[in-house]
């Protein structure tokens, strides 16, 4: 059980081995923190190497509202485009859709409710599945059943 939405320590734990050869795009950012963190409420956006989002990722940050991807080392991207990404867009809520398509994995907080973690990796999207058996449920049927 996570101790609550999107703790990126407890979402990431099963598969954060994989995920070191990735920088990471954080976008549309709310969150709350006691650490000093490389991230903060003066900029639209922040891509970081894997060594600053670990420091994130070890630290006991709730991330409130966002949109955080994992894509490949040194990718370019429209800093234009990403820094208009909202994690209130529609897309979040459809299965292969990916706000930034360079993503490897995405990870959605949206109003502390709700985690929605995306892959492009099938292997990892079990891993995580098996992880959290029925705590991880498929946005598809998730969908299906909870909209109205």
């Amino acid at each position: 059980m996570v101790k609550f939405h999107t703790n990126l320590f407890e979402i990431l734990k099963p598969i954060w081995e994989n995920l070191s050869n990735y920088d990471w795009v954080l976008v549309d950012l709310d969150f709350m923190s006691d650490d000093v963190l490389p991230i903060n409420f003066d900029n639209d956006f922040f891509i970081l190497d894997h060594d600053k989002f670990e420091h994130i990722y070890q630290s006991s940050t709730q991330i409130i509202w966002g949109i955080i991807s994992a894509i490949p080392t040194n990718t370019t991207l429209d800093h234009s485009f990403i820094s208009n990404l909202s994690s209130e867009n529609q897309k979040v809520w459809e299965s292969d859709q990916f706000l930034i398509q360079e993503s490897f994995l995405e990870i959605i907080a949206f109003d502390s409710s709700y985690t929605i973690i995306k892959f492009k990796d099938e292997n990892l999207s079990n891993t995580f599945q098996h992880y959290f058996q029925e705590q991880a449920l498929d946005l598809q049927e998730f969908n299906k059943k909870y909209s109205t």
